[in-house]
């Protein structure tokens, strides 16, 4: 059943949906240095990643993995193991960004976007590289600590972030 607009406040904001790639081999993970001239995190590190449209979203991580760096995927393989909810700025469009890790996947990452990523390279769990991406950051302490699921960016009552 589709919520009539009544049952929708007016301060509602719509989400971004992200997903998010954490391969982990040998204790490393992969990360992406993404182009200096890309719009948004550029010469910073990150995730392999990409915004849902209208897929769903193993399909697009699956779809991203192929696209930006060659790597062949297969949902039976993928979990969902970290969810960052984040806004960059007050007043900003909140992102859910949802990190699943792959078991297995074919191939090894290939430079197919370089307007985009001008490197992929395995870094150590405990050697994190900077720049990089906040998120991608707690989200990867998230994951090493168990914990499914970290906010950043926003203000609570009370504090002073």
């Amino acid at each position: 059943m589709t919520p009539s607009r009544s049952h929708i406040r007016g301060d509602a904001a719509a989400h971004i949906v992200g997903v998010h790639l954490y391969l982990e081999r040998d204790g490393k993970v992969l990360l992406g240095l993404r182009h200096p001239d890309c719009a948004y995190a550029g010469s910073t590190h990150h995730f392999l990643a990409g915004h849902c449209e209208q897929e769903s979203a193993v399909s697009c991580l699956v779809r991203e993995a192929q696209e930006e760096a060659g790597l062949v995927l297969d949902p039976a393989d993928v979990d969902l193991v970290h969810l960052v909810h984040v806004v960059d700025r007050p007043g900003g469009q909140p992102r859910m960004q949802l990190v699943f890790r792959a078991r297995r996947w074919l191939g090894e990452p290939q430079l197919r976007e370089p307007d985009r990523c001008v490197s992929w390279d395995w870094w150590p769990l405990d050697a994190l590289p900077e720049p990089i991406v906040p998120y991608t950051r707690v989200a990867v302490e998230g994951i090493r600590a168990g914990r499914p699921y970290t906010e950043l960016g926003w203000s609570r009552p009370g504090s002073a972030r």
